[in-house]
């Protein structure tokens, strides 16, 4: 068995946003969860149970319920982001614990994210890591193709000019992760407090003991802070 990668030779650190920026249990994804399955019910005339069975099988098969109403029925991105992603971001708390560890890495920090430049401000200006990252790169720069499809990952590579062999990657869901590992970045896999009720299907919550996952925790700003160069 191979040994998990390190850091030290890192000098781009790239996160996932929802649930890894910030802790599981606030649960504010449960507000655009709610939201998707609310345009679901109203664009394709069903009732709620039909529409959340829509939602999920679209996230299982698309990557996300966006990519799938976009290709099977005809959605505007810019109509569903605009819809599910007006949600209260009042549960997020300043974190400075979690900003100061961020702002202490050696080299560029890049967010990574199926979600909008939008939503991704509102969440770090409710955090204040606002002037922590040095880039975006959301749904809308992917071409609507979202993680975990390869292309993603190449096209995020080439904008902002990342050698994998030279990143590391946090993300929240284990699927997340298999190709940037394939390219050659560190992978650390951010699970919930174990200690707080959060709202995630087992699926989700799969993979901690994946061999394209280097490293999990479930103490984020703990985690960054205990690196150090090696």
């Amino acid at each position: 068995m191979t040994s998990p990668r390190t850091f030290g030779h890192v000098d781009t650190w790239v996160f996932d946003l929802d649930n890894t920026l910030y802790p599981h249990h606030v649960n504010l994804w449960q507000q655009v969860d709610a939201r998707i399955g609310e345009f679901v019910c109203n664009w394709l005339n069903v009732g709620p149970e039909e529409a959340r069975n829509i939602q999920k099988d679209y996230y299982r098969r698309f990557g996300t319920t966006m990519r799938g109403m976009m290709t099977l029925h005809g959605v505007s991105a810019d109509d569903y982001l605009a819809y599910v992603h007006k949600i209260d971001h009042s549960p997020l708390e300043p974190n400075p614990q979690l900003g100061a560890a961020i702002a202490k890495l050696p080299g560029r920090k890049l967010i990574l994210t199926n979600g909008s430049v939008d939503h991704v401000d509102a969440v770090l200006a409710r955090l204040g890591f606002a002037g922590h990252f040095d880039g975006v790169f959301d749904i809308i720069a992917a071409g609507f193709e979202p993680k975990p499809s390869p292309q993603t990952y190449q096209k995020f590579l080439v904008d902002h000019s990342v050698d994998p062999t030279r990143a590391a990657m946090f993300e929240d869901l284990a699927r997340n992760l298999t190709v940037p590992h394939e390219l050659g970045m560190t992978t650390v896999l951010v699970v919930p407090d174990g200690s707080k009720e959060v709202v995630r299907e087992d699926w989700e919550l799969e993979g901690r003991d994946a061999a394209h996952v280097d490293h999990v925790t479930d103490d984020l700003a703990g985690f960054l802070g205990g690196l150090s160069p090696q």
